[in-house]
């Protein structure tokens, strides 16, 4: 029997209303390793839902207590450009919630996490971090803010000024041991389980407020829709994915026998001989 709900769907169901910013604020103190205060759910054109909405995408957008801008999406369709689409979605973040004719010392700090159900990118990690320096080419040093700098723009570093980008990539999380507070997160990422030794932040609020027996029925329904829909794309994608090393493998021993094939001749063997040995047609043989 379910005990808790998915991650997604508290997302886009559960979290948007402020009796629960809680968990939320638990999930992204974790994770950031500060205190994070939300003041409000805010809409941008990323995190718009329409009817049109894939529901393997979702996306909120947290407005912090300090004017941070936290934008949380959850993916589990691969996609070749998500890096892309990173950088483009924080840019505009930025520029949305830009008044226009503030100076760009009011830029608000953004936040960019990412947690994907597809192997993006080649790594290992369940969690990694994008850290942005400015490193000099010759003397190899960072180049640090001034002191007024630090003062009025409150930092300690150039890249505090700009975006931090965070990917979980919950499939990778293995650990039989919790070793930091933030894996209990991942954990229920990754399996929609909260264990009753579970502490992190927002963790025991979680446990309490997403459980799946205290939705109303026609929620459940719902819910049981979605996962259901969930269960046949991810079925339909390892279908595809499966196909297509097939087909790169037939591909590959093809290519590998015509160019068998072509040392063949090139050694002067006759066409039947290359025929009987590679299973070629003639017609292949000559076009080699």
């Amino acid at each position: 029997m379910r005990t808790y709900v998915s991650f997604d769907w508290a997302i886009k169901k559960l979290l948007r209303d402020k009796a629960n910013f809680d968990i939320l604020e638990g999930f992204l103190s974790e994770l950031l390793e500060i205190d994070v205060k939300i003041q409000e759910i805010l809409e941008s054109e990323a995190n718009k839902m329409t009817e049109a909405d894939k529901y393997d995408r979702v996306d909120i957008l947290v407005k912090s207590d300090k004017d941070e801008l936290m934008l949380i999406e959850i993916q589990y369709d691969s996609e070749v450009d998500y890096f892309h689409r990173m950088v483009y979605g924080v840019s505009k973040l930025i520029s949305q919630y830009l008044q226009e004719g503030e100076p760009y010392g009011k830029l608000r700090r953004a936040y960019s996490i990412n947690i994907v159900y597809f192997d993006l990118g080649e790594g290992k990690d369940y969690l990694y971090e994008y850290k942005g320096e400015f490193i000099g080419i010759s003397q190899n040093d960072i180049l640090l803010p001034t002191l007024s700098q630090k003062d009025r723009f409150n930092i300690s570093k150039v890249s505090d000024i700009f975006p931090k980008y965070y990917i979980i990539k919950a499939k990778n999380f293995k650990k039989l041991k919790i070793e930091r507070s933030f894996e209990e997160w991942v954990y229920f990422l990754k399996t929609s389980d909260i264990p009753d030794d579970f502490h992190a932040k927002g963790i025991s609020q979680a446990r309490e407020k997403l459980k799946y027996e205290k939705m109303p029925d026609l929620d459940k329904q719902v819910y049981q829709r979605h996962i259901e829909n969930r269960r046949i794309e991810m079925a339909v994608t390892e279908t595809a994915e499966e196909e297509g090393r097939k087909k790169g493998i037939k591909e590959g021993i093809k290519e590998g026998i015509k160019k068998t094939a072509q040392n063949m001749k090139n050694e002067g063997f006759d066409v039947q001989t290359i025929q009987k040995l590679t299973g070629l047609s003639i017609d292949e043989i000559n076009e080699l």
